[in-house]
C-alpha cells in the first residue's frame, strides 16, 4: 500500500488507527503474553490472566450463544463457518471444536498469527483457516459456501458503512438454510460521552510514543475502539425490508431484558435473553 493510500485509509477509518497498534503491540509477543501484557483482549478482566483462562471464557460463551441460537449439542459438528472479528482466537478455539471447519476472519493478519497459535494450543487445528480483511468490509470467500456466519463485539469497531458491508458480506457467504448471528451495540445514555470520548482517544492514539503506552491499558483501547451505534431498524434497512420473509427467514432481534427494542419492520421477532448485555443486541437469521 502507498504512502498516499494509507493516509486516505487512516482518515476514512480512523478507529483503525488503534486496533493497528494493538496488532503491531502483538507482533513481538505470544498468544499468552498478550492476554497478560495489553489492554485490548476482551476478557472480564486484565493482569491476573492466562491464554487458558482466556479461552475457557470464551469457550464458555461459544457453548451458551450456540444454544440460543438454537443449536442443539453436536448438531454442528459438520458444519462451516466463518467468525468476523475472532481477534486472537478467544472463542475460535471453541468454535474449532464443535464445527468441522471454522474461517477466523480480521483485519489484522498479526492477530490472525496469534490466532493460530492460540488454537493449536487449546482447539482443534486442523479445522482452522485464517481469512484477512484487509479491506475492513469484504469476506474473499465464495457466496453460499457456508452453514453459519458469526460476529460478537465486532461490528462496533468498525465504522457504520463497513459494518453495513460486513452485514451484507455475511449473507452472502451464507447458505440457503444457514444461519446468520451478528452483534451489535446500540445507543445509550451513557454514549452520550463515549463515543466523542473515542474520538479524542484516537487523536491522541497517532502519536507514536503515546501509542505504545495505550495499547496496554484497557479504558483507552475500549474507548479508542467505539466507532458506531446502530439499531436494529438501521440494520435491516441496511440488508432490505423486502428479503425478510423472503430470503430471510426466523429473524429474530435477540436482546436483554432490560432493554425496549423497537421495529419498523414487520415478520420481525423479538427475543429478550437474560444474558445479552443490555447495550448489546444480535441479528438472528435463516437463510431461506
Amino acid at each position: 500500500m502507498t504512502l498516499l493510500r494509507r493516509v486516505a485509509e487512516r482518515l476514512r477509518r480512523p478507529q483503525g488507527v488503534p486496533w493497528r497498534s494493538a496488532g503491531l503491540r502483538t507482533e513481538s509477543l505470544t498468544a499468552d503474553e498478550a492476554v497478560r501484557n495489553t489492554g485490548w483482549v476482551f476478557d472480564n478482566k486484565t493482569g491476573d490472566v492466562s491464554l487458558e483462562s482466556f479461552t475457557a471464557s470464551g469457550d464458555d460463551e461459544v457453548r451458551r450463544y450456540l444454544k440460543i441460537f438454537g443449536f442443539p449439542q453436536g448438531s454442528t459438528v459438520g458444519l462451516s463457518m466463518v467468525e468476523i472479528g475472532s481477534g486472537i482466537g478467544r472463542m475460535t478455539a471453541g468454535f474449532t471444536k464443535r464445527f468441522r471447519l471454522v474461517h477466523a476472519a480480521d483485519v489484522d493478519a498479526t492477530f490472525l498469527e496469534r490466532c493460530r497459535e492460540t488454537v493449536s494450543r487449546h482447539g482443534e487445528p486442523s479445522a482452522l483457516r485464517t481469512l484477512h480483511v484487509a479491506d475492513g468490509r469484504t469476506l474473499d470467500l465464495p457466496s453460499s459456501s457456508l452453514d453459519f456466519a458469526f460476529s460478537y463485539i465486532t461490528l462496533q469497531h468498525c465504522s457504520a458503512d463497513d459494518a453495513k458491508s460486513l452485514v451484507s458480506e455475511a449473507l452472502r457467504v451464507t447458505r440457503d438454510g444457514g444461519v446468520v448471528a451478528l452483534n451489535f451495540r446500540a445507543w445509550t445514555a451513557l454514549d452520550a460521552a463515549l463515543v466523542p470520548l473515542g474520538g479524542v482517544v484516537r487523536l491522541a492514539w497517532r502519536t507514536p510514543k503515546l501509542a505504545k503506552y495505550m495499547a496496554r491499558v484497557r479504558v483507552l483501547t475500549r474507548l479508542g475502539w467505539q466507532a458506531n451505534r446502530l439499531s436494529p431498524d438501521d440494520v435491516l434497512a441496511s440488508i432490505g425490508l423486502d428479503l425478510i420473509g423472503t430470503r430471510l427467514r426466523e429473524v429474530t432481534i435477540v436482546h436483554s431484558p432490560r432493554r425496549r427494542v423497537s421495529l419498523s419492520a414487520d415478520g420481525v421477532r423479538k427475543l429478550a435473553v437474560r444474558r445479552v448485555h443490555p447495550g448489546h443486541w444480535w441479528l438472528l437469521a435463516r437463510l431461506a
